[in-house]
């Protein structure tokens, strides 16, 4: 059987009534190609025949271009397997070398940048976010998730493809899934909604940039937990918000102080049912203090419900957004932390005078989700095998942080506060002066051990140090001896 070339035919352009043979230009487009990094070493080029097909040429010109670039070192060749670029070329080759007309190298140092790009962040690099393992923060216990159950519905899903599941999907989300998040957050959270209200999203930083692009104008004040989540606020700092950092006490988000430092603020973002990083649930007395602010500001809340179905000391707590008589709350919610990260699909609950100003930001920023992701999740949903995998996940959370608990009292003394344990998937460590929570974490990190520091996620001049441990991707005979690892590193050992 003859074997079928994987080689890719690259843009060569042709000019005829160019003074420079044929030969010269095939040579000149493929050198200039490699140099530039748009071919690179190993990757197979067409034959001589095929590249005379695609350019109308004879191959004549093709020939003697391949022949040169064989002799400089461009090309090499495999007995019967073809011709490939070189890959004993240098990978630091670059366009320095030599020009060609209109061909410039561009000069990154001095390239400037537009007048919002002081508001762009770096990447976060730093060593804690690499890990895996204890306690490295948002992992869920992936052994258990039920992957035969999820590949068969994958499998059912594909067996029944139909040509109408290749164009673009629903904006706001395929209508089964939806309907099933309605019922499960009507159920589950006291959300009040309909399937009409739900859009379907890749997670809470998606749902927060379209919100953000729909109700906020540039330098409109944001409220903004304190501490609070670090990538919300990277997100609210890119759409052009006036951050505002309002404290966070063991009753959740001080509304009198958000008012006395903003009381018009547009919009206010909260975690209300497990703070993070500190972990704490909002009181009732202070949601319906929020929703008050709101309904008299005229103003918006958007509440972020990333975890909220583990809570281990008793039923998970209502939403912040079933209390809502007002319609001022926007829903979030994901499946990253009950299912799995790269499932990247989350949901957002909006009030119904503001669903087609969200679907039309939406559609303007990506259209749809995955179709193939939304099927499955709608039958995982009604099938009853979320609620199920909810209840095991439940009970061996519980079960991980009883653990991490009792071997935190076992190998600290009392100044060394837990913080944060009722719910979630992690507990915050707080650390007595004169202890630095980055420096532990960095030295944690060299030692496989995992945890974040708390101060990188405060705002204000009043920063509190400790440690982020999370325990739904740690199992149970590791948590022990990652606690004994973690004492004797901020004992400095």
């Amino acid at each position: 059987m003859k074997k079928i070339s994987t080689a890719v035919v690259p843009i060569i352009a042709i000019d005829r009534r160019n003074k420079r043979p044929l030969h010269r230009q095939i040579y000149e487009a493929y050198r200039y190609a490699i140099l530039r990094g748009e071919l690179r070493g190993g990757q197979q080029v067409p034959s001589t025949r095929l590249l005379a097909e695609e350019l109308g040429l004879s191959r004549i010109p093709i020939i003697g271009a391949y022949e040169e670039l064989l002799a400089e070192g461009y090309f090499e060749t495999r007995i019967g397997a073809g011709t490939f670029v070189s890959r004993s070329l240098p990978e630091n080759l670059t366009m320095c070398e030599q020009s060609s007309p209109g061909l410039v190298a561009p000069n990154t140092k001095t390239r400037s940048t537009s007048h919002r790009s002081a508001a762009v962040p770096s990447i976060d690099r730093s060593p804690w976010i690499k890990g895996s393992g204890a306690f490295s923060i948002g992992q869920s216990a992936f052994e258990h998730f039920p992957i035969q159950i999820w590949s068969r519905l994958v499998s059912r899903y594909a067996r029944n493809l139909r040509t109408t599941s290749l164009h673009y999907g629903i904006t706001a989300g395929r209508a089964d899934l939806r309907a099933a998040l309605a019922n499960y957050l009507r159920s589950a959270r006291a959300v009040h909604c309909e399937p009409e209200q739900i859009m379907v999203v890749s997670g809470s930083q998606h749902a927060l940039h379209i919100a953000a692009m729909a109700l906020l104008d540039p330098g409109d004040k944001v409220w903004l937990e304190d501490p609070g989540y670090w990538l919300a606020r990277r997100v609210l700092t890119l759409s052009g918000a006036d951050i505002v950092p309002v404290p966070v006490d063991k009753e959740g988000l001080d509304v009198a102080k958000g008012i006395q430092l903003a009381r018009r603020a547009r919009l206010a973002f909260v975690t209300p049912s497990h703070q993070f990083p500190l972990g704490v649930t909002m009181s009732l007395s202070r949601r319906l203090q929020l929703l008050d602010w709101a309904q008299k500001s005229g103003s918006w809340i958007i509440e972020d419900d990333y975890d909220s179905e583990y809570r281990y000391e008793s039923r998970p707590l209502a939403s912040l957004q079933g209390l809502d008589p007002d319609a001022r709350v926007i829903y979030v919610g994901t499946f990253s932390k009950v299912l799995f990260p790269s499932v990247r699909t989350g949901y957002m609950v909006v009030p119904p005078d503001l669903v087609e100003r969200f679907l039309a930001v939406r559609q303007t920023i990506d259209v749809t989700q995955s179709d193939l992701q939304q099927a499955v999740l709608a039958e995982f949903i009604s099938e009853g095998h979320f609620a199920r995998h909810l209840r095991r996940m439940r009970n061996l959370y519980s079960e991980r942080r009883a653990l991490l608990e009792a071997h935190i009292r076992k190998w600290f003394e009392e100044e060394f506060e837990i913080i944060g344990d009722q719910s979630g998937m992690h507990l915050t460590l707080g650390l007595p002066k004169p202890f630095s929570d980055i420096e532990i974490a960095n030295r944690a990190a060299r030692q496989n051990v995992w945890t974040w520091p708390l101060s990188p996620n405060y705002y204000g001049s009043e920063v509190r140090q400790g440690l982020l441990l999370g325990f739904g991707g740690v199992a149970k005979e590791d948590i022990p001896r990652g606690v004994r690892q973690l004492r004797r590193v901020i004992e400095g050992n």
